[in-house]
């Protein structure tokens, strides 16, 4: 182990091809559709594995991933983010020749883009109207505002309104494992009463797409929910273990580091720091979540400061600090942001043969 260079961002094939073969399960089970944010991986390899586990298409947040996700030959694919500006229009049409898109909106100027689009190609273009159930991020905020909206975007001849869609990413700031279960059932409930209030207007809802990883095997239980969007859970991080999502022995993704300093004897510093692990300690708040990751071996010690290049890692006199030139592994607060920071991951197979996959569709990437 002391024969490596770190900082890695490590992958175990094994418990990704678990976690990515666990929510297919679950969508068939439930008998919804699975389509994956990829935002959380931007690697094909792994896209790829989720489409033959069962997706049936995914989720991006940036029209880069989607170009990258189309040249590894993935057809169908949601773009789950708002498409303003001309540049970014003449690339989703240009893009349109390798890929199946589905395209989202939640305003009228939005509506305006898309059907400036729809009259320079000669397709209808499927879109779904973003909901807002609690984030207070985008979307529609009632369903006064979802019938409207719906009827205009209805209005256009080449747009084609397939439904409604979610992100229920408040759940991330839940304070216990049972407002996480409070959160995913409203949103799915929220979501099902807007589609038969859209339905008692003359406006068809074929699709009701919900998203987030503490909530899919929640929201993704409620009848009338046809799709669920789970990004992070390819991987899992500290974030989704502080929830009660699963135990830290699901986490698939981690951070190897070296100590390269110890001050002091109840401090230590490795060579990963906020450009490896990321500040991240949870967009939306997380109480439960304490310092900037896990160290696996050492339950006891914090992780608790990080500068660009450092990490410190604190803990008691009394407890067992590791030693200058110690590896440690670390599973990081939230996975999608660190290996976006990364240009790839060291993959470990079940027979611990070593792979490198590379990020393609990284942060500067639109």
């Amino acid at each position: 182990m002391k024969s490596i260079d770190t900082p890695l961002v490590v992958l175990d094939k094994n418990k990704l091809k678990r976690n990515i073969t666990e929510m297919a399960q679950f969508s068939k089970e439930a008998g919804v559709d699975l389509r994956p944010h990829i935002k959380a991986h931007k690697t094909p390899e792994i896209a790829l594995l989720q489409v033959e586990a069962g997706a049936k298409g995914i989720t991006v947040a940036k029209i880069g991933e989607a170009e990258e996700m189309a040249k590894a030959g993935i057809r169908d694919v949601f773009i789950a983010y708002q498409i303003i500006g001309e540049k970014k229009i003449q690339r989703v049409i240009n893009l349109m020749r390798a890929a199946d898109l589905t395209l989202a909106v939640d305003s009228e100027v939005g509506v305006g883009y898309l059907k400036d689009m729809a009259a320079k190609v000669e397709r209808k273009i499927p879109v779904l109207m973003e909901v807002d159930t609690g984030l207070n991020r985008c979307g529609v905020k009632s369903g006064h505002e979802a019938i409207v909206l719906a009827k205009k975007i209805r209005q256009i001849p080449g747009l084609n309104f397939k439904g409604i869609f979610t992100h229920a990413g408040h759940a991330y700031g839940a304070s216990s494992p049972s407002q996480v279960d409070e959160i995913g059932r409203q949103e799915g409930e929220i979501m099902v009463d807007l589609a038969r209030g859209l339905n008692k207007e003359g406006i068809p809802v074929e699709v009701v797409s919900v998203g987030s990883t503490p909530t899919a095997k929640i929201s993704g239980r409620i009848k009338g929910v046809t799709e669920i969007r789970p990004g992070n859970y390819v991987f899992y991080d500290a974030m989704q273990v502080s929830l009660g999502v699963v135990p830290a022995q699901r986490c698939a993704l981690s951070i190897y580091a070296t100590v390269i300093s110890k001050p002091t004897q109840n401090r230590v510093i490795i060579d990963a720091g906020s450009k490896t692990l990321s500040l991240d300690k949870g967009a939306h708040g997380n109480e439960m979540l304490k310092g900037f990751g896990f160290i696996k071996g050492y339950p006891h010690l914090l992780l608790s400061r990080l500068s660009e290049e450092h990490g410190i890692i604190e803990g008691m006199k009394s407890e067992k600090m590791p030693e200058i030139g110690d590896v440690l592994e670390i599973i990081p607060n939230h996975a999608c942001t660190a290996v976006n920071l990364a240009e790839s991951l060291v993959v470990f197979d079940e027979n611990n043969r070593v792979n490198n996959w590379k990020v393609k569709a990284r942060g500067k990437v639109q």
